[in-house]
């Protein structure tokens, strides 16, 4: 089915890309995603059943795109450029290593598959407020992306490139295990999470095995309790496990549960990607805070071009202590309180809401404090009514390369998946020529 056009002509968008962009979010109401395609997309190959995934997570997928701009999109894959050069510093990383747990000090031969930055947008452009190491909905998204139809007469229709982004995601693993085993076959993949077939993602888990599996690699979702260690080698059932993809958010590998693929890591007996020095480099949330410490920076021999960088695109970040907790009590409303190892938005407090009972909890230490900075609005209509939904921007990438950017849509004061109308959206890239296009769907870049 065809989406209705655009609310507004699109001759009277703005000439700016970004001012482009906002008014498209804004007025632009438009459905891009092919339902029919969708349920194709996601159930081709054995895939997920597109009506128990409704059934069961009727917010997983928004209807609607959202538009960024093309120089918006080119500073975040820049800004990821730039964090990637600071992490190979030495200065760096005994800054970090010197905070992580003890396993972190580990050195294995994989990278770490499917970082996470995740953005803002403010009036001034792109804003890094966390990186993840475990990011979840990249195949999901790859799928959504084939669903895609034109939303306005300069927007291409259906989107070809799906198989362009698996294939890379592929290749993402079969890199990682090329780096620990050079010249051996990867045979066996295990997913493994906590309880997985609980999980919100548990789909995105099966879509993975599938296509593994569609590759001639045997692959299995499974708890780590489930994985045993030999001595030699890491097994599921008496089969071994080669390479393990890991989706535990026990990022040091600390739960009883998770003994022996512990063992196994500590060993090099398997590949685990991501892993617990992955985490420590980037995602702990005190990281944010050595980012933004200029003369730190300058110190270790960070460029001035790049700390130029740096100050436009991470938001201050200070860490929380006893004494300095009541400077932060005051300033409450300018800051956003984060645990230094969350993820998934766990225990985060937006400082105009936080209470006093729980300010005294953060102010015993392992939060940190980060600059608020709101995030941009889609429009959009459910039922005939209008809503302003919530967005950020999800880069997920692989050894400083954007493999994909998506979105996702909420109401509250973090991502939910709760929200009607919300979810993950397909972004659309707003041209910055006159000549360009007013969107096109984005996966891969260079």
């Amino acid at each position: 089915m065809t989406p209705p056009a655009p609310q507004i002509p699109l001759d009277d968008l703005p000439p700016d890309c970004r001012d482009a962009a906002v008014v498209l979010n804004r007025d632009c109401f438009c459905r891009t995603v092919n339902h029919d395609e969708l349920r194709r997309a996601l159930e081709s190959e054995g895939g997920v059943s597109y009506a128990e995934l409704l059934a069961t997570r009727p917010n997983l997928f928004s209807d609607t795109a959202v538009f960024v701009a093309q120089d918006h999109l080119d500073f975040m894959a820049d800004l990821v450029r730039v964090v990637e050069r600071i992490v190979s510093l030495p200065a760096w990383q005994d800054r970090v290593l010197a905070y992580a747990p003890q396993i972190a000090r580990h050195v294995p031969g994989a990278a770490g598959v499917f970082l996470g930055y995740d953005f803002h947008l403010d009036a001034a452009g792109p804003r890094l407020i966390e990186i993840n190491t475990n990011a979840g909905g990249g195949l999901l998204n790859a799928r959504l992306l084939e669903a895609q139809v034109a939303c306005c007469s300069r927007t291409r229709g259906g989107v070809s490139d799906r198989l362009d982004v698996e294939n890379e995601f592929l290749g993402m693993f079969r890199n990682e295990w090329m780096l620990s085993r050079d010249g051996a076959p990867l045979r066996r993949v295990a997913i493994v999470d906590d309880a997985p077939e609980t999980q919100f993602l548990y789909p995105e888990f099966e879509l993975f095995r599938q296509l593994f599996e569609a590759h001639g690699i045997a692959a299995m979702v499974v708890p780590p309790q489930s994985l045993h260690f030999d001595g030699k080698h890491l097994r599921h059932d008496g089969q071994i496990v080669d390479l393990v993809y890991n989706r535990l958010t026990d990022f040091a590998l600390e739960a009883a549960g998770s003994a022996a693929l512990r063992e196994a890591y500590l060993d090099d007996a398997v590949v685990l990607t991501p892993h617990p020095r992955a985490h420590a480099l980037y995602a702990d949330k005190r990281n944010l805070a050595v980012l933004t410490d200029d003369a730190w920076l300058q110190a270790a021999g960070v460029s001035e071009a790049d700390r130029r960088m740096l100050k436009a695109g991470v938001p201050h970040t200070e860490e929380v202590k006893p004494e300095n907790a009541g400077a932060f009590w005051a300033t409450r409303k300018q800051w956003f309180f984060k645990p230094e190892a969350g993820f998934g938005s766990k225990a985060t407090y937006r400082g105009d809401k936080v209470t006093k009972r729980v300010f005294q909890e953060i102010a015993q230490g392992g939060f940190i404090a980060q600059a608020v900075v709101p995030p941009s609005e889609r429009s959009l209509r459910v039922d005939g009514v209008e809503h302003r939904l919530k967005l950020d921007l999800r880069n997920f990438v692989y050894r400083d390369r954007v493999q994909l950017v998506s979105a996702r849509l909420y109401q509250g004061q973090t991502t939910n998946f709760r929200t009607r109308g919300g979810g993950f959206a397909a972004v659309f890239a707003v041209g910055c020529r006159a000549e360009g296009a007013c969107g096109q769907t984005l996966s891969s870049r260079d």
